[in-house]
């Protein structure tokens, strides 16, 4: 696993490609840019999207095809882009994580409520799937027990 902190005096010059901060850095396993070496702030199951070098890890394409063990680049990697549901595919692919965006993403229908038609973002947005698909969390409430309200009242 790489994991090389800045210490020389050009790499301390060096910015993180994701956010510009200047330190403290690490160089990503899956392409060798420098970023924030924040993953001791990671809070568990916080599902926070507020570090650099857990972002890129997590949320691209990038750290994706690399931990899968894919060939050649992720920006024209097939399978890649067979594995992953579209709208997946082209966030992490186009989020603010990656030091290089993915080109002419596919076109792709969002995600939507199967109750009420709102959008969802599968990634960033809280929902509940059901056996007739994906609910946004105000469609999902159920009789005396709405999921952002806690247990049922006796």
């Amino acid at each position: 696993m790489k994991n090389d902190r800045v210490g020389s005096a050009s790499a301390k010059a060096t910015r993180c490609g994701v956010c510009g901060r200047s330190g403290p850095l690490t160089q990503t396993e899956c392409c060798g840019q420098w970023i924030c070496d924040d993953e001791d702030l990671d809070v568990l199951f916080s599902y926070a999207q507020n570090g650099c070098h857990r972002n890129h890890h997590r949320y691209t394409l990038c750290a994706y095809h690399y931990y899968e063990g894919h060939p050649g680049r992720w920006q024209n990697c097939r399978r890649c882009r067979e594995e992953l549901e579209t709208e997946i595919y082209v966030w992490y692919g186009t989020n603010g994580y990656n030091f290089e965006k993915l080109e002419n993403p596919p076109a792709f229908e969002p995600t939507r409520c199967v109750k009420c038609g709102a959008a969802i973002s599968p990634i960033q947005d809280a929902h509940a799937l059901s056996a007739q698909g994906c609910l946004c969390l105000r469609c999902a409430e159920m009789p005396d027990f709405p999921l952002d309200a806690g247990p049922p009242r006796a």
